[in-house]
């Protein structure tokens, strides 16, 4: 079978496969074809750095239906590998092709080989891992695979110019140097083409051409090999480039002793410095060198990771970028990665920090052997000698903790095959053609190793789980790490534990990581230092927070020059189209510790308060037609409001928003902010609900209550009662739902009461109890005039007498309200009631209109439980493929959100439809997984279930 990458996902003659996350799996299996693919890797492709809590069983569930469609997956330990020939991958095969066209060219076959490339070129159909929804896969191999089909095509074209083809490539030149303006090397082929072509002045006319679009664009003036086409053009003939031999320089600082981890950064550097010097490199994937423990090994990418290595073709200059935040290593590891690469003709090293770049440049041009009377004294001419100096030696800069653009931009080798690597606290987006890597925390398997080099690893062994409380503590951040591990080998009398007592008072944590001239508060005041007021006044303002990221419309500000200082960083786009910002822990410290200095986080949170309530309050008012603890119904369309898009805008936002809102409760309670924790609280509960969030409805139920209760505040005591109450009820604790509402009755009166008693109904084990109090209930609705109270409890009796009638009225009055999601649910319950009086056709119906309205609105857990009658209706008319299919559906859903109890109940329908189909061992695999839902649920009704039906699949197996 055939796979193609390159373009468009696809698998032979089928088209793209099934929904987004299955192509994303499939292109990241593809793309290490016959090569175990570890399952975090797999889940960072699949999720990025948010993964979901169940991501492995989701994992599973992609895994199994991709192989409905692919063969060759199996399970290996660990991961996942699929076995296939890489040579029908047309990514694998390009490679292929491009290395043998290489061989072929180094032995003197230069038509043969440039027919391979044409022919590697032409499986090509478009970009790189189009439709392949993953920022990972297309960083790590989207973007170096784009690279090396333009590397290839500039190969395949000097050969053609070798052939005496120019006349024939003028053409494709033209489109490529259209495509990509500021590739010199473009332009010097188009050069050289139309002189051969016998088009002298048009050859003169596109260097002239070349020179404003690289003035224009970036500030500089053509590289050596472009100026060394226009010479020839000139004189009428090929010069070969002279080449400079020099005696390798090394200004390097020493390497740690105890590095530790850092494989992808190192991997990455490597892999753009193979690419860039030498002529075997694909640019596909993994490094040509491989690291464990910080040291390199020979890996299998061939042909070594250096500078010198291989005899290949040096390419143009490249420019890498190591960001992070402060104190996260990023010099330690531009120095390891420098000291990895072949040096070709030198190392040079500079500190940056606050320095002119004129000042660098003098200090650099000594180093290349310029006494000091030959050092010119304006920038410009020191810039330009520069230039001269390195546009004939291969480099290795190291740029250390550089402040922007302009500082680094006169410090760029141009030497073909040099390699710069740049260091500082922003990503420095405005450095053309640089490209950059965010460095963050090391992940707590390297924390721990390398608390284990500082402090001694006997130590660090005696006491494992207090030293993954200092590794949680320093959260990752290597300065924090190396101070912890000295202080510790500097104190023998300490023990881990210790040491980790005292970080844990976060009031003294930044005090305790000072170790000599070494502070997390040192490195993280030069960043503060270095903003304006109003950018210091917003580090300080967010320490008054403690969610772990945030959108810009919390402080009302722009956030990104804190971003470009360091001390904030991008986490991208969120689901609302919200750019969010993270920050390391001990800046959130840091930014405290400013902020205490003005009064502390009451008035910033009390500023702020008003507008993070009527966000809140307007995303719940548009997702339930309710205004919140009022009893009052707001009338309008379901069709107004899907038409403005707001209900699914405002649940995309509410979602984004969770984990800050969370963190926002707790915030206001603990500055005495009672009234607004409880209110924030109270507001998100339809989010919880509708998502699943249940940990989340329980920590801010329960910090709103004590609000509530501290505040004195009976109404929203008893809201709160309330939601608590749905909650229990939501996770089957039936007993404890109604002594949450027992306990909120003495606090409410009126249609709040009547709420109350509507809930206590629904929980009511005694049936003629249970419509007693529902009609209680229905009756003072109605007597209000309270039409969405009256269609609640009308749905309710509906569902415990089985009553159509009383649910088809529930329904209708929910459309008048334009009430989309009371409607799903009275859709849902009339469903089934169809199916449990027989009536297929109609159940089918009401499950169908159930799960559209759930798709419109974007409620994947309701649609789940829609996806689950309708399931069950399809085995009921005999269908069972279409069950099974629904069930699936409903399953992976349900383990998205981590709804054991709705797992549970997709598994059992799942198995019953394998049973119809006779897939016996498919039904024992899926009724083994519902047992262990049941388990860890303590469901004894449901275990019995299974186990029951468990025998009957025993009993057709004849076991």
């Amino acid at each position: 079978m055939w796979f193609g990458l390159l373009g468009p996902l696809r698998v032979g003659d089928g088209g793209e496969p099934g929904p987004a996350k299955h192509r994303t799996l499939l292109a990241a299996l593809l793309l290490s074809a016959g090569t175990a693919v570890p399952v975090e890797r797999l889940i960072t492709v699949l999720w990025g750095d948010r993964p979901p809590a169940s991501a492995e069983s989701v994992l599973r569930v992609y895994v199994s239906a991709l192989r409905k469609l692919v063969e060759g997956i199996t399970t290996v330990p660990g991961g996942y590998l699929l076995a296939v020939d890489r040579d029908e991958i047309d990514c694998h095969r390009f490679e292929r092709l491009v290395g043998e066209a290489r061989r072929i060219r180094e032995a003197g076959g230069h038509v043969e080989a440039a027919a391979r490339f044409r022919e590697a070129l032409a499986l090509w159909r478009g970009e790189a891992l189009a439709g392949v929804d993953s920022a990972e896969l297309r960083r790590t191999h989207g973007v170096p695979l784009e690279e090396s089909r333009l590397t290839a095509l500039e190969e395949r074209v000097d050969l053609d110019l070798r052939l005496g083809r120019g006349g024939e490539v003028v053409g494709e030149l033209r489109a490529l140097v259209n495509s990509h303006p500021l590739r010199e090397r473009g332009w010097a082929h188009l050069m050289a083409a139309l002189h051969q072509a016998g088009r002298r002045s048009e050859a003169l006319a596109a260097y002239q051409e070349a020179r404003r679009v690289l003035v224009d664009e970036l500030g500089l003036e053509p590289g050596p090999e472009l100026r060394e086409a226009h010479d020839r053009v000139l004189a009428g003939e090929v010069v070969a480039p002279a080449r400079i031999s020099t005696t390798p320089l090394d200004e390097l600082p020493p390497d740690i002793s105890d590095f530790t981890g850092r494989r992808d950064v190192l991997s990455w550097v490597t892999r753009w410095a193979r690419d860039t010097t030498t002529g075997n490199a694909d640019g596909t994937g993994g490094p040509a060198t491989g690291f464990s423990g910080g040291g390199p090994t020979t890996g299998s990418g061939g042909g070594g990771g250096g500078l010198a290595s291989g005899g290949g073709v040096a390419r143009a200059p490249v420019c890498l970028v190591v960001h992070g935040p402060a104190g996260c290593g990023k010099s330690a590891v531009a120095v390891r990665a420098a000291n990895l690469l072949e040096p070709g003709h030198g190392r040079l090293y500079a500190v940056l920090g606050e320095r002119a770049p004129g000042a660098v440049l003098e200090d650099l041009l000594r180093t290349l052997g310029r006494p000091d009377g030959a050092v010119p004294p304006a920038l410009d001419e020191r810039v330009r000698l520069y230039r001269r100096l390195t546009s004939a030696r291969r480099l290795v800069v190291v740029l250390d903790d550089a402040a922007g653009e302009t500082q680094v931009r006169p410090l760029l080798p141009t030497g073909p095959g040099s390699v710069t690597i740049v260091t500082s606290r922003s990503p420095l987006a405005g450095l053309e053609a640089a490209r950059p890597y965010e460095l963050g925390v090391l992940d707590p398997d390297e924390a721990f190793e390398m608390l284990a080099g500082v402090a001694g690893r006997d130590r660090v062994a005696a006491e494992p789980e207090a030293a993954r409380e200092i590794v949680r503590l320093c959260g990752g951040l290597p300065l924090a790490l190396r101070i912890a591990g000295s202080r510790l080998a500097r104190r023998s009398g300490w023990t881990v534990a210790h040491l980790a007592g005292r970080l844990g008072d976060e009031r003294r944590r930044l005090d305790e990581l000072s170790a000599g001239d070494l502070a997390v508060r040192g490195s993280l005041a030069l960043g503060y230092r270095g903003l304006a007021e109003p950018e210091r006044r917003l580090l300080r303002e967010l320490g008054a927070f403690t969610a772990p990221d945030f959108a810009p419309w919390v402080l009302g500000e722009d956030l990104e020059p804190l971003a470009e200082a360091g001390l904030l960083q991008s986490r991208g786009l969120d689901e609302a189209g919200q750019e969010r910002f993270g920050r390391h822990d001990l800046t959130r410290l840091y930014a405290a510790e400013r902020l205490a200095e003005e009064g502390g986080p009451g008035p910033v949170l009390a500023a702020r308060a008003a507008e993070i309530l009527d966000r809140t309050r307007r995303a719940r008012v548009t997702l339930l037609p309710a205004e919140p603890g009022s009893g009052r119904t707001l009338v309008r369309t379901g069709e107004q409001i899907l038409e403005t898009g707001r209900l699914r805008q405002e649940a995309r936002w509410l979602s984004a928003e969770r984990r800050f809102l969370v963190a926002a409760v707790g915030d206001f309670f603990r500055s005495g902010l009672y009234e607004a924790a409880w209110r924030l609280a109270f507001y998100l509960t339809p989010l919880f609900e509708l998502a699943g969030h249940h940990d989340d409805w329980h920590a801010t139920t329960a910090t709103g209550l004590d609000a509530a209760r501290t505040a004195g505040h009976r109404q929203g005591e008893a809201l709160l009662l309330r939601g608590l109450a749905d909650l229990h009820r939501a996770e089957g604790r039936n007993d404890a739902a109604a002594a949450a509402l027992r306990a909120a009755q003495p606090l409410v009166e009126g249609l709040e009461l009547a709420r109350i008693t509507l809930r206590l109904g629904l929980v009511e084990p005694r049936r003629a109890e249970a419509e007693r109090v529902l009609r209680r209930a229905l009756h003072v609705f109605g007597q209000a005039g309270d039409q969405r109270g009256r269609a609640d409890a009308l749905r309710a009796l509906g569902a415990l007498l089985s009553g159509r009638e009383p649910l088809e009225e529930s329904l209708a009055v929910y459309r008048e309200l334009g009430d989309p999601r009371g409607e799903a649910e009275a859709l849902l319950d009339l469903a089934r009631l169809h199916l449990g009086a027989g009536r297929g056709a109609e159940a089918r119906a009401c499950a169908e209109r159930r799960i559209a309205i759930n798709r419109r609105l974007g409620d994947r857990l309701p649609e789940a439980s829609g996806l689950l009658v309708l399931a069950r209706v399809a085995r009921a008319e005999g269908l069972p493929d279409a069950a099974a299919d629904a069930a699936g559906q409903a399953l992976e859903t349900f383990t998205v959100y981590g709804d054991r109890r709705g797992s549970g109940a997709a598994l059992l329908v799942l198995a019953e439809s394998y049973l119809d189909m006779e897939k016996i061992d498919e039904a024992v695999e899926a009724l083994t997984r519902a047992m262990g839902e049941f388990d860890r649920l303590g469901d004894e009704h449901g275990r019995a279930a299974a186990e029951r039906l468990a025998s009957e699949a025993r009993g057709r197996r004849g076991v």
